[in-house]
Parts: structure tokens; sequence; C-alpha cells
């Protein structure tokens, strides 16, 4: 008769466990999904020839948003208590799902950004570049802190953040989220999130075509009105996004600098 398998037994690491406390929240949110297959051919094209590296993940957080500076609501959170109630954020904030090897183990990190839609093409390409390869203890310092403390405590603490009527909740939560796993040909279309809406894009296919999908918090949003979020974000992508990359490829060719390596997902 064969040996009886044997089990390996290891603790919870607090990184772990900070992440599954996202999964366990993000279920009272109630999140549906509705998707749109974009035409980004002619983007993809132009993102291709351009000699600056600007990845999807950078037009995306541009390109939302300025569509989320068109439209309130997609920087609203709903407040839970006794007396629910809606706010709304003056500007947006962007959480960005980062993946780092950390002795040799997946390490999830959320990386806030202010602003997305002030800031340059290359700027938000930079600072997603700083978050893949600064040191940890300098750019996640907070979440380091969070993954410390007891599992009781910091979910209290996400929990009372996700509640918060304070500005401090955009710049601790986020009041949109960008999570992918295009750059490993996948997709992760259902992901937790604590925001009212997360974006998510699956591979460009050969034609030019991008299924984007844009999960969304009930209670604040309905459909049609998410449907018409993702139309005025492939207009934006296609648009002033598309210029961006034109005009910076005419600046580098005038500018004789070299091409670097190809840009990725």
């Amino acid at each position: 008769m064969a040996d009886n398998p044997t089990v390996t037994r290891g603790s919870l690491s607090g990184a772990r466990g900070c992440v599954g406390d996202v999964a366990l929240l993000s279920q009272s949110v109630p999140i549906f999904p509705v998707e749109r297959t974009m035409r980004l051919g002619t983007l993809a094209e132009s993102r291709t020839a351009s000699p600056v590296r600007i990845g999807w993940a950078a037009l995306f957080l541009k390109a939302y948003a300025m569509v989320a500076h068109e439209t309130p609501v997609l920087r609203t959170w709903f407040v839970n208590g006794l007396a629910p109630r809606l706010a709304t954020c003056s500007e947006s904030v962007a959480t960005l799902a980062i993946n780092r090897i950390e002795n040799g183990q997946d390490r999830l990190f959320f990386a806030r950004l202010r602003q997305p839609n002030a800031h340059s093409l290359q700027e938000i390409q930079q600072f997603i570049a700083d978050c893949q390869s600064k040191p940890v203890d300098q750019w996640f310092k907070r979440q380091l802190q969070l993954e410390m403390m007891p599992g009781f405590l910091r979910r209290r603490i996400l929990w009372w953040n996700m509640n918060s009527f304070s500005p401090k909740r955009a710049s601790r939560i986020g009041t949109f989220s960008l999570s992918t796993l295009s750059g490993f040909n996948a997709s992760n279309r259902l992901h937790p999130t604590l925001c009212t809406t997360s974006l998510s894009y699956a591979p460009l296919e050969t034609d030019g075509r991008c299924l984007v999908t844009l999960l969304a918090d009930h209670r604040v949003l309905d459909g049609a009105t998410v449907a018409r979020a993702l139309e005025r974000l492939e207009a934006v992508l296609n648009g002033p996004m598309l210029n961006e990359i034109v005009l910076l490829t005419a600046a580098q060719n005038r500018s004789g600098a070299g091409r670097p390596a190809p840009a990725s997902a």
C-alpha cells in the first residue's frame, strides 16, 4: 500500500491575509459587470510604432479618469450605516493592482494615483514603472503597516475607510481601480474591488478588438450609466489618448532619440 500523503502546515502571512481581507470585504459590495468590445487597432498601431514606451495600463488609467472627470457619479461611493448616503470626491484617485515578485513569491500591492487625468502619459508610465521596481518599504509603506496588524483590526480599518465621508477615503481606497492580467495573456474580468467601479481589459486581439469590463456598485450605478461610460471610454482612447501618443512620437522623432524596448501591456 502506498504511503499516505503528507500535509505541510504554514501560517498565513500578513500580505496574504490583507489580500484575503480585501476579497472578503468586497463581497459586501453588490458588484455587477458590464462589458464592451472596443476597437483599438489604430491606437495599438500608433503605440507600437512610437519610440516612447506607453503601456496599456497608463492609457486606460488616464482615459477612464477623464471620463470620471466628466461624470461625477463615477467618483461617488456608498456610505453604509444607520442612514446610508452617497459621497462624491472632487477628483479621481486610481487604485492600481501591482504584482511583484518578493523572495520568490508573488505579492499583490495596491498603488494610488491622484488625478490620472491631470498627468501626462509619460508621467503615469513612470509611476507604474516605479511601483514595479522601487523599494516596497518606500512605495507601499501604508500597506505594509496594515499587513502587520492583527486580522480583526485590519478588517475594521478597511471597513471604516470604505464607509467614510472623509476625503481620505479616496486616498486610501480610491474612487476607481484597475486590475488586469493582459500582460500574462490572460483575463481577470471578475476581480475583487472595494471601489465603486473597477476596470479590467483582456489581451488585444489580432484584429484590434479588446474586451473591456467595468465592474460597478449597483447601489450607486445602473447598467445604462456604466454602458455609456464604456462607450465614452472607447471614444477617449481613440481620441485624446491616440492624439497624445501621436504627439509624443512626433516630439521624440524630432529629438532624434533612439528607440527603447517595445511597450508591454
